[in-house]
């Protein structure tokens, strides 16, 4: 039971042993102690608001991030939209030229046809005159006694020219 029941000197000594400890712990241990949980406070505060810091810049940064990507779609849009324009512009242009040089290509081709039909219809004039030359030759080298047998013969020669 003396265990469990500490005589008074005993208890007095521990007293004494304790605030002796307590002494030299107020002393040197106590003012570290409370030094580092100061130090540790304010590294912890001093973390706490750089990590606020980071997240308004974070949050600032995805805002100027979202900006610049609708900027981006907006340019985006735009250089589709210019594309597209050069595109119709050179398709019309193109369209343009082909009518241009397509009619061009028809008024020369009727001027050619023109200079034809006209080469043609002199060409035809001349052979009708030399058949022209070539029957009244034929005409005046026969030498018929009547006028129905020349009639005759006239209408035999205009036969054959239908004919050929």
């Amino acid at each position: 039971m003396k265990l469990l029941l500490p005589e008074f000197g005993l208890l007095i000594w521990t007293l004494l042993a304790f605030l002796v400890v307590f002494f030299i712990l107020g002393k040197y241990a106590w003012p570290a102690i409370v030094k580092g949980l100061r130090d540790r406070e304010s590294s912890i505060t001093d973390a706490l608001a750089t990590a606020e810091r980071v997240k308004a810049e974070m949050a600032q940064l995805k805002s100027e991030n979202e900006a610049l990507l609708a900027q981006a779609r907006e340019e985006r849009a735009t250089m589709l939209k210019e594309a597209r324009d050069t595109k119709d512009k050179i398709i019309n242009e193109a369209k343009e030229a082909a009518k241009t040089e397509a009619n061009k290509i028809i008024v020369d081709a009727r001027a050619a046809i023109e200079v034809q039909k006209m080469a043609a219809i002199t060409e035809v004039k001349n052979q009708i005159g030399n058949l022209v030359v070539e029957v009244s030759e034929k005409i005046l080298r026969r030498q018929l006694q009547n006028k129905p047998e020349q009639e005759s013969y006239i209408k035999q020669l205009a036969e054959e020219v239908k004919l050929n």
